[in-house]
């Protein structure tokens, strides 16, 4: 399939680069956007524009519906998610490709897996790829936890199976400081 024309979901620089790069590529773009970013510079740049809502983000631009049919107004071949907001939603990819639209981004699949990080932690393991010593499971309580910190040896870094952008990590230095870590990466993470 021949991509003319890419939706991008995404605001600022991020849309700026992506817009440039399709431009050097021959392909018209489409900036989404909130009532409050009408006249931001990658609306202005862009061959077409959408209103996707109002201000707050998860009015606009993490609102699957919104981005969807904004692709459809604007005949979008595809849409670019950049990176933050819709980059790493499952639920998003998948609605892309209900609408055959294409997702410029990895499969559901490999979202959904690398969104957590056990599974991708085990999925590097798998391909060969050197991980620093650790987990592939989560730590189930705090006597699992101070066990495999142990054993790993101090320091020791706490990740939320779950969270992103580095939400629910922490660095501990000491083993008095393990049990409070955890909970508040657990917290975090939530």
């Amino acid at each position: 399939m021949t991509i003319k024309r890419i939706l991008i979901a995404n605001r600022g620089e991020i849309a700026l680069r992506i817009h440039r790069a399709a431009h050097e590529m021959g392909i018209e773009t489409v900036a989404v956007h909130s009532t409050a970013d009408a006249d931001a510079m990658h609306v202005r740049l862009a061959d077409h524009a959408v209103c996707i809502g109002p201000p707050p983000a998860t009015d606009s631009y993490l609102n699957i519906a919104n981005i969807i049919s904004a692709a459809e107004i604007a005949h979008a071949d595809a849409i670019h998610p950049g990176y933050g907001f819709m980059s790493e939603n499952a639920e998003f990819a998948e609605a892309c490709a209900e609408k055959n639209i294409v997702f410029i981004g990895p499969s559901p699949g490999v979202i959904r897996t690398m969104g957590c990080k056990t599974d991708a932690r085990q999925l590097m393991i798998d391909a060969g790829v050197l991980v620093v010593p650790g987990t592939t499971s989560p730590l189930e309580d705090d006597t699992s936890a101070r066990t495999t910190a142990q054993e790993v040896g101090y320091p020791v870094l706490l990740k939320a199976a779950a969270g992103g952008g580095g939400k629910g990590m922490r660095l501990v230095v000491k083993e008095e400081d393990l049990i409070e870590s955890l909970a508040a990466a657990r917290r975090e993470a939530n």
